[in-house]
């Protein structure tokens, strides 16, 4: 036998395109392999589980539609203060900011000058009040003697005239010192309502200017509690408030009050409860709506003049509304939907159509049924057709009080 003669010089070492010849037959080997028929059956085990998610049934309750309008606060009663006669102010009786009472002292004007035009006005009564006495002891006098016929009829008529210009001369004297009473008395301005005042303008030893048209602004003062809320109702509105007060399913603000609630830029779940007590005679051409107001109870004088806020008042009579959570609903090209679960656990892709959202409930107006199972969580991953795994939503649960901390 004969040893293996060694391979020709030109094949002892592989070339380039050996090796592509060699990984192109790999590559039909594996392809007809593939395309050859599989008896292999896949295992059961391998399927993907279906997905779990969680639901819920529709809550059904009593519920009225709420429209939502936007506002300012205002106050129900603001007084500029200016003074009614003019003088030097004396002093300045109140803090800047501070609640005042109806009638507490806020300003002084200098009472000297008005307290000697008093002095001077009740001399001047006095004397008035000493001449129509006079003259009319004198009348009384000649009428005795006229009845005797011992004075004459002219002399008697010229008493009398006298007697009745004393008369009147006192009387003119009593008003002027009513006035002068009233000027010194208006020389201590005191506040007409309660609330919070505004700073002083003007300080102590300035000269201030009443009565007239233009007199100084001392400060203002604004009453609190309760507060006002104005509203701008849409003419829409206000037409569907006035259908639903003529068929019965809601009092119209014209004609009583109507339930509001209110909350302010930072709160939320309309904290404040008031009422619709106001509605205008007209409706404003030029913007389409009709001017409102809300009353709202401010106890602790925190809401003040010219806050924005947000107003909702009912829009619709009580009835039986299908509320769900409204991260149950999803959007598909502007239509809302829900999947809701069959008895087999399979998801239905079901169009719903919504109402407002309340506490968190978004209310389905038609579309879905009471008692039927909709997904909640984990809607993104739902395929129509599809058998998912259902896990009940859990109600939030309240929170424990904490404990009370041990004294030391």
């Amino acid at each position: 036998m004969k040893p293996c003669s060694p391979p020709p010089p030109h094949l002892s070492t592989p070339s380039f395109a050996n090796l592509a010849l060699c990984a192109a037959s790999a590559g039909c080997a594996c392809l007809l392999a593939a395309c050859g028929p599989s008896n292999a059956k896949p295992d059961a085990q391998d399927a993907p589980p279906p997905p779990a998610v969680t639901v819920t049934t529709p809550v059904v309750r009593e519920t009225i539609d709420w429209d939502e309008f936007t506002g300012r606060l205002a106050s129900p009663e603001t007084v500029e203060i200016r003074p009614r006669v003019s003088g030097y102010i004396q002093e300045v009786h109140f803090k800047e900011g501070a609640e005042v009472e109806a009638g507490d002292l806020l300003f002084t004007i200098d009472p000297r000058p008005y307290e000697a035009v008093v002095q001077r006005m009740e001399a001047l009564v006095e004397s008035a009040r000493s001449r129509s006495e006079l003259t009319a002891q004198e009348l009384e006098n000649v009428a005795k003697l006229q009845t005797n016929g011992a004075i004459s009829a002219e002399d008697y008529e010229r008493r009398a005239k006298a007697a009745a210009e004393a008369a009147s001369t006192l009387r003119a004297a009593e008003a002027e010192l009513r006035q002068a009473q009233l000027d010194l008395e208006f020389t201590q301005i005191r506040s007409p309502i309660a609330g919070r005042t505004s700073d002083a303008r003007v300080t102590k030893g300035n000269l201030v200017t009443g009565g007239g048209s233009d007199p100084t602004l001392l400060t203002t003062v604004v009453s609190l509690d309760p507060i006002y809320c104005f509203i701008e109702a849409d003419e829409r509105s206000v037409l569907k408030y006035r259908q639903l007060h003529r068929e019965g399913k809601r009092m119209s603000a014209q004609f009583g009050r109507v339930e509001a609630e209110m909350e302010l830029a930072l709160e939320s779940g309309f904290p404040h409860k008031g009422f619709i007590d106001f509605v205008d005679n007209a409706l404003d051409p030029a913007t389409g709506t009709i001017r409102a107001r809300a009353v709202f109870p401010n106890p602790d004088k925190l809401m003040a003049p010219g806050f924005f806020a947000r107003v909702r008042v009912p829009g619709s009579g009580t009835y039986q509304g299908l509320l769900i959570p409204d991260r149950a609903i999803a959007d598909d090209q502007g239509t809302s939907f829900v999947w809701v679960l069959g008895a087999d656990n399979t998801a239905t892709y079901r169009k719903v159509s919504t109402g407002p959202l309340l506490d968190g409930l978004r209310v389905v107006r038609g579309g879905l049924q009471p008692g039927e199972t909709v997904v909640v969580d984990g809607v993104m991953a739902v395929r129509n057709g599809q058998k998912l795994d259902p896990k009940p939503l859990e109600e939030p649960k309240a929170a424990e009080p904490e404990a009370a901390a041990p004294a030391n």
